[in-house]
C-alpha cells in the first residue's frame, strides 16, 4: 500500500524531521482523535511543529493553506494523493440524566417533542453532514451549534438528543446510545498535494495519521 511505501521510505531517519506540518480536519476527528495523537508525534521530534486547524467549507491544498487535509467528501477535481482514511459511524445520544428526568427512548416515536441538538445548516459543509433530517423531521425544537464539541457538551449536560461520532461519544459514561437501529455511516478521506508530499516532514505526518487511525479502527464504528 502506499502508506507502506511511505513508511518504507522514511526508514530510520524518522529521527531528523524538522519544520512546519499543518493539518487541517473536521473538528470532530480534530478534537477527539487528532489533537491527542499528533501531539504525541510532535513530542517525539523537537524540531517537528505541527499546526492542527479546523477544516473550513473551502480548503485548498494547492494554494498551501494545509500540506495534508482530512475531508468527509472525496475531493473530484485537483492533482491530489488521495486515500480513504477510514469509515466512522454515529449514532442517537442522550445523557442519563436526561432519559432519567425525561423518560425513556425505545422507539423512534419516543423522540417527537424532544430538543434536537445538532448542526447549524448553513455550517454542513459536506453532503455527508446531511445524517440529521431523517430525525429533525421528528424533533421540531432544535438547539443548533457550530462545532461538534458543542453539540457532545449540550448533550452530555442533559438538555436533549444528539446524533454524535461513536469514537467521540464513547469517552463520556453519562452517554447513553439510543436507538441501535438509527445508525449512520461515513468516512475520512486522507488527501495531500503533490508538490509538498514529498517532503519527509509531510510524509511522516501522513504516515502517522493512516497508521494512528488504523490502529483505532474498531473505535470508529459502533457494533
Amino acid at each position: 500500500s502506499e502508506f507502506l511505501k511511505v513508511g518504507a521510505s522514511i526508514g530510520g531517519s524518522a529521527d531528523t524531521i524538522s519544520g512546519t506540518v499543518r493539518v487541517g480536519a473536521p473538528d470532530g476527528l480534530g478534537n477527539f482523535f487528532l489533537a491527542e495523537h499528533l501531539g504525541a508525534l510532535a513530542a517525539r521530534h523537537p524540531g517537528l511543529v505541527i499546526q492542527l486547524v479546523p477544516l473550513p467549507r473551502t480548503f485548498s491544498l494547492s494554494r498551501r493553506e494545509a500540506d495534508i487535509a482530512i475531508t468527509l467528501d472525496r475531493p473530484k477535481q485537483g492533482r491530489l494523493i488521495l486515500s480513504k482514511l477510514t469509515d466512522y459511524s454515529l449514532s442517537v445520544y442522550a445523557s442519563k440524566a436526561y432519559l432519567k428526568r425525561e423518560g425513556p427512548i425505545e422507539t423512534q416515536a419516543d423522540l417527537a417533542g424532544r430538543l434536537f441538538v445538532t448542526h447549524i445548516e448553513d455550517f454542513a459543509y459536506s453532503r455527508a453532514l446531511d445524517y440529521a433530517a431523517a430525525l429533525g423531521r421528528l424533533m421540531s425544537r432544535r438547539y443548533e451549534c457550530g462545532s461538534i464539541v458543542a453539540q457532545i457538551e449540550a448533550v452530555r449536560a442533559g438538555h436533549g438528543i444528539g446524533i454524535l461520532h461513536d469514537y467521540a461519544a464513547s469517552r463520556y459514561p453519562e452517554l447513553r446510545r439510543l436507538l441501535p437501529e438509527v445508525r449512520f455511516v461515513r468516512n475520512y478521506w486522507l488527501t495531500s498535494h503533490p508538490d509538498t508530499h514529498g517532503t519527509r516532514r509531510v510524509q511522516e505526518v501522513h504516515r502517522f495519521i493512516a497508521s494512528s487511525v488504523k490502529a483505532a479502527r474498531g473505535a470508529f464504528e459502533a457494533g
